[in-house]
């Protein structure tokens, strides 16, 4: 199996996404190890002071001008944890909760957080043991750190509260650490706050949720290929000497990608035949500048990423120079407003997708193409309410792509008085890409059946390959109206887990 092992330094993309959804190991370096024991003698030593030092030695939030005395500090620490595991809900996904997990670790072990290398450790056991604590829907409003969905993580290392075992039973947190041999953690001064205060949830669904779109931005320029072939349109739009002109990045490669996939094709530039056209509709003539869009944002999402891995979310913080000071580093800003404007790209691009699929259906609009690529138009109903299903999805996600960055709630008696919502804004995200991603299937259903009804007319290599990859899928092609459900449900696996963009890359190699 995969081991990732974490340093001082952070980790990168692959790192998150072999723990979260590959089920990678995880490891401690040395030089991490090390750098928590000499943080850990800086808490130590600022906790044995008669100074107040907030985290350390204080309550918390509005609370913080209480002194606590040794005395009652572990049990300040468990507290915290126990009173902030307040969320509710249904549970989240099993891989945000590892991502939001790991993340976690991978601060604790930059040396910024004082907390000891045990502590470190029994976070990396829990991962390597497929303990998965349960985490709930709603609690975090994306500052302070994602307060609640972190402090059942914590709970659960404390071996309290619930938590799913490897096999997918939910059961008490304590049996299942005694089962792996994971020992119950105690938590000393500071050590709660820190596993509590950081943008982890944010950061690993944006992750997740690029990796997704990299697929899911490829696999539209595939169905967008095929459905201006099933259009008869020109692919003279495409030529790289019109998008020179408008350099945006993303535009360019979509362009391109829509360029190889269509390379050969006997479909494109039939303007002039029975039913003359000087241009093509938006849908189809302007699929790369939309498309490109969204493919600079997530280039610039993925640069926020990047950013925010290299980054030590905490507070306060032990710098290098010995001093622990309060910031506002856990604010989920930065994380939620391009979790929120992903959320706009991807409704425009499953808004264009949908109006192609439309015109597709539309005897009026698509050039010589059955009334709803029906077999018996009026016996049959063909793909009618499966474009129905496709509007429905999309006009989801753009009441998904109101941004909830722009909204803030004050809480903590008004000592967090500005916060992120980044954690809905990054919920809400996870929909929004699922629903892309059934929006983009019924588009490759549609188009695919489109251009085999064009008899007499050769598809290209590629879009060719691709309509005989997803009858291997057993999705079905044309024919007498059939339950349409399964094969809906077939075409979105088949795009969801890339079989889409193989089959095409077969052809084209590797698309942009």
């Amino acid at each position: 199996m995969h081991t990732v092992v974490v340093g001082t330094s952070g980790v990168t993309v692959s790192d998150v996404l072999a723990v979260a959804r590959g089920g990678a190991r995880v490891e401690l370096s040395g030089e991490a190890v090390a750098a928590l024991a000499a943080a850990r003698e800086i808490v130590d030593a600022l906790a044995a002071k008669p100074d107040p030092v907030y985290g350390v030695s204080t309550g918390f939030g509005a609370l913080a001008t209480r002194h606590i005395g040794r005395e009652l500090r572990t049990r300040l620490q468990r507290n915290i944890v126990r009173s902030h595991a307040a969320g509710m809900g249904p549970r989240i996904e099993r891989e945000v909760v590892r991502a939001l997990m790991f993340l976690r670790l991978r601060t604790v072990c930059s040396g910024r957080t004082g907390v000891r290398p045990e502590v470190a450790r029994a976070m990396a056991d829990l991962l390597n043991a497929g303990i998965t604590p349960v985490v709930h829907e709603y609690g975090s409003l994306g500052c302070s750190g994602d307060l609640a969905p972190l402090s059942h993580c914590a709970l659960t290392l404390m071996g309290e509260g619930d938590a799913e075992g490897p096999d997918g039973v939910v059961r008490p947190a304590a049996a299942l650490l005694a089962e792996h041999g994971i020992r119950p953690v105690e938590l000393r001064e500071k050590e709660g706050l820190a596993l509590l205060n950081g943008t982890d949830g944010m950061l690993g669904m944006l992750i997740m949720a690029l990796a997704d779109l990299d697929t899911l931005y490829k696999s539209a320029d595939i169905t967008a290929a095929l459905s201006l072939e099933a259009l008869l349109g020109t692919d003279k739009v495409l030529a790289p000497e019109l998008h020179a002109i408008r350099p945006h990045p993303g535009q360019g490669a979509s362009a391109a990608n829509m360029l190889a996939l269509l390379k050969g094709s006997g479909l494109t530039g039939h303007h002039q035949d029975d039913a003359p056209r000087v241009q093509d509709a938006y849908s189809v003539r302007c699929a790369p500048q939309v498309a490109g869009a969204g493919r600079d944002t997530l280039a610039h999402a993925r640069l926020v990423a990047e950013r925010e891995l290299a980054s030590a979310v905490d507070n306060p913080v032990v710098l290098p120079d010995g001093r622990v000071e309060s910031n506002g580093n856990f604010h989920g800003a930065p994380l939620a407003y391009v979790l929120d404007f992903l959320a706009i790209a991807a409704a425009d691009l499953g808004s264009i997708a949908e109006r192609r699929t439309d015109r597709l259906l539309d005897k009026n609009r698509s050039h010589g193409l059955p009334p709803f690529l029906a077999d018996d138009a009026g016996v049959d109903s063909g793909l009618m309410i499966a474009q129905y299903t496709q509007a429905a999805l999309v006009s989801e996600m753009k009441r998904l792509a109101v941004p909830a960055s722009v909204d803030s709630i004050p809480s903590s008696a008004m000592q967090e008085d500005h916060v992120s919502m980044g954690w809905a804004a990054a919920r809400k995200l996870r929909t929004a890409v699922d629903n892309l991603a059934r929006v983009l299937a019924i588009e490759l259903y549609a188009a695919a059946r489109a251009v085999e009804l064009r008899e007499g007319l050769t598809p290209a290599p590629a879009t060719r390959a691709v309509v005989d990859a997803l009858r291997q899928a057993g999705v079905g092609g044309p024919g007498p109206d059939r339950f349409l459900a399964p094969d809906l449900a077939a075409a979105e696996a088949f795009v969801r887990d890339g079989r889409l963009v193989t089959a095409a890359e077969a052809v084209t190699g590797p698309l942009r």
